[in-house]
């Protein structure tokens, strides 16, 4: 499709390709489950096809992003066994996300954003999941924002007439902001296991914020790290209250805890967290939402040094 025929359909059906995009991305939210199940676990993403626990194979009808598990009322055709609320959870989040991609930025830009916040869905559930962060969605995330950046300099706002010269101040930017990123959360890492005598921070968070700042720039990573710290304190006190109303520890699937010998444990001060989801959420905020209002504040304050 030609620029000037996209143009004309968007002005006749102005509802089509953002639609379009919501049912891609509940799409692949669906391939998303597949792989924040099976890479942990060391299994092929691509077979075998999407199969029961039962082990029988699940049919393409059974298969439909957020419909199916609605019209099954979430349990298994087959066996009668209950699906988790994740999977269509995870395919309206995707969806979501590609579709406020693409309603902010240039078509190129948001198809990188797609690849961007599709990673960060990942890591966010697998960081819950197991506590870690598989090194395809750290270092190979932030290999693949650095060639990307090289391919759509518009994702660090590089315009220019000579696409070589855009394309390598990008580079130049992505490849600031992963070593920015993973080097400030390295050195937080470095400084808090001194004051606390322990590890408190996992090297796949340092890998992971470096990745982050390859798509966004160092002002993406200071800001997924600090903000990641607000939105992590935030969860944390409401998680306590409920804990402490409620009687019980938060469900499984909201956060894992456990003390720092890999024991299960309900939450409270001294036991560990995963940091990624605090990480992912802040950074898509950054990505979407506050992009030109941070990238401003931190003009401002350089301009008093």
């Amino acid at each position: 499709m030609n620029l000037s025929a996209y143009t004309e359909l968007s002005a006749q059906l102005p509802w089509f390709f953002p639609a379009a995009v919501a049912v891609f991305g509940a799409m692949v939210g669906s391939f998303l489950n597949v792989v924040i199940y099976r890479v942990p676990a060391e299994k092929s993403i691509v077979t075998p096809g999407s199969h029961c626990g039962c082990g029988r194979p699940i049919a393409w009808r059974d298969n439909i992003p957020v419909l199916s598990w609605l019209l099954l009322r979430g349990r298994a055709r087959c066996c009668g066994q209950p699906f988790s609320f994740r999977y269509p959870f995870v395919e309206l989040l995707t969806a979501g996300l590609f579709l406020a991609c693409w309603l902010t930025f240039p078509p190129a830009v948001a198809a990188v954003g797609w690849v961007f916040v599709a990673c960060l869905v990942c890591a966010t559930f697998i960081d819950l999941d197991h506590m870690i962060i598989p090194d395809v969605f750290t270092l190979g995330l932030g290999v693949f924002g650095v060639l990307l950046s090289l391919l759509v300099p518009a994702l660090h706002g590089q315009q220019n007439e000579f696409f070589a010269l855009a394309s390598l101040r990008s580079a130049t930017v992505s490849l600031q902001g992963l070593l920015v990123g993973s080097g400030l959360v390295l050195w937080i890492a470095l400084l808090a296991e001194f004051v606390f005598k322990k590890e408190a921070m996992g090297f796949g968070d340092v890998k992971f914020v470096g990745a982050i700042g390859a798509f966004t720039g160092w002002q993406g990573a200071v800001t997924s790290v600090f903000g990641g710290a607000v939105v992590g304190t935030l969860w944390f006190i409401i998680a306590l209250i409920w804990q402490k109303v409620a009687g019980r520890s938060p469900a499984p699937a909201a956060l894992k805890s456990e003390t720092p010998e890999g024991e299960p444990a309900a939450l409270g001060f001294g036991v560990q967290v995963p940091f990624g989801p605090m990480l992912a959420i802040a950074a898509v905020l950054y990505f979407l939402v506050f992009r030109s209002f941070v990238d401003a504040w931190f003009a401002q304050f350089g301009e008093l040094f």
